[in-house]
């Protein structure tokens, strides 16, 4: 533990701590839950960090080496925050370990489902990986999640005009969605 305080991790937590609050509070923007068709639920939350979260480290992919570190930082702070909600909703200390398994599973099959889609910026095969994760159970074919899969390419693409020293200190914001 003590290791830590002298490792070069330590000397990002600052900016760890900001980026991942400038990106939790993106994914928690009312307009999604209200307009967008993000379910306002714990897994709709989930879900909706964790789309952010795809859209940075895709910006992040290719940074320099301190930017890629700054990116890994975040997935561990992700994982430790989920870790805490789990714990906070009652979960027992024997159970978390299995679930922290099936998040991270799902995470990272949410990676590649909607990198695949956004390397190609398709975003209908987009709105459609959307759907199934935000919507498992719903076949509603008025649900398209179309607005969703815009606003991230969108997203992206904005990021992708972003100079690296946004992303070395921590301050990369997501553009806001609008209507």
């Amino acid at each position: 533990m003590i290791f830590r305080l002298f490792g070069r991790k330590n000397s990002n937590a600052a900016i760890v701590e900001r980026q991942y609050a400038i990106l939790t509070a993106a994914a928690r923007q009312p307009f999604f839950y209200t307009d967008l068709d993000v379910p306002d639920t714990v897994m709709g939350r989930f879900e909706m960090l964790s789309a952010v979260l795809i859209v940075y480290f895709r910006r992040t992919r290719s940074s320099a080496r301190s930017g890629q570190e700054i990116a890994q930082e975040i997935v561990d702070a992700f994982f430790e925050d989920v870790d805490h909600s789990i714990r906070e909703l009652g979960v027992g200390d024997v159970a978390v370990p299995k679930r922290m398994k099936k998040f991270a599973s799902m995470f990272y099959g949410r990676l590649e489902s909607y990198a695949a889609a956004m390397e190609k910026k398709d975003a209908e095969e987009l709105a459609a990986a959307l759907k199934r994760n935000f919507h498992p159970k719903n076949d509603d074919p008025s649900l398209t999640m179309a607005g969703l899969a815009s606003y991230l390419l969108l997203a992206e693409a904005e990021l992708a005009g972003l100079g690296e020293d946004i992303v070395e200190t921590g301050t990369l914001k997501l553009p806001a969605p609008q209507a």
